[in-house]
């Protein structure tokens, strides 16, 4: 017995046909689909089709995801494996922090982060902006999933998406850039992709030594 899928639709538009960007196999069957998937799989592909409205990397890494979790939820975690954010410190206001984006110059751009996580779903979001603390549009979703369950062994398996906000066109708080900074953080959206990779992979190397010897995956400065 099936289920009464899409039938609101059907009642809606008087017809069984599929609307638009539909494709199911009650009315597009194997020999009719294949040639559509065959097309969108492609030996190359455009870096703006790929990175141009969402940004994702993932890595497997060797290290138990409960105690993965417990360090990724720790903003100060930002200061060991990202490339360029430093010298966090805590603000007047809860759970958020303020640090400096060493790619806005030497000085660096400040950079406010608050981490939204969620043990049980395995989420860590980091709510980040430069300049100002008040409206947080640079997410950075990240989700920790046991590596068991998904590859069959042990370790955990980090997933991590970039949207691309409009605000990365054009920085929508001028007012609070510091002065004669020469570049904006939506400058550097092309090169996302590559460099949360390498971002990652400084996480994998980080995790993966401290398990490998023993180490707490959380260090103490970080207790």
């Amino acid at each position: 017995m099936s289920l009464p899928a899409l039938e609101d639709i059907t009642g809606h538009r008087g017809t069984t046909d599929p609307i638009d960007g539909v494709i199911r196999v009650e009315t597009s069957p194997r020999e009719k689909a294949t040639p559509i998937i065959m097309e969108m799989m492609r030996s190359v592909y455009p870096h703006d089709e790929v990175y141009g409205t969402y940004c994702t990397v993932n890595d497997y890494i060797d290290c138990p995801p409960d105690e993965l979790f417990d360090y990724m939820a720790d903003t100060r975690c930002l200061e060991e494996w990202t490339y360029s954010l430093r010298g966090f410190e805590p603000t007047d206001e809860p759970d958020l922090w303020v640090a400096y984006d060493k790619l806005g110059g030497e000085t660096g751009s400040p950079i406010f982060t608050r981490t939204v996580a969620n043990k049980e779903s395995g989420t860590v979001d980091y709510h980040c902006a430069w300049d100002q603390g008040k409206h947080l549009w640079m997410i950075y979703l990240m989700r920790i999933v046991d590596a068991q369950v998904v590859l069959d062994k042990p370790g955990s398996v980090v997933l991590w998406t970039n949207c691309h906000h409009p605000f990365y066109d054009t920085n929508p708080y001028p007012e609070t850039a510091p002065p004669q900074r020469p570049v904006w953080v939506g400058d550097f959206w092309d090169m996302f992709g590559p460099g949360h990779l390498l971002e990652l992979k400084n996480l994998k190397a980080i995790a993966e030594y401290r398990h490998r010897n023993g180490l707490s995956i959380t260090p103490d400065w970080m207790k």
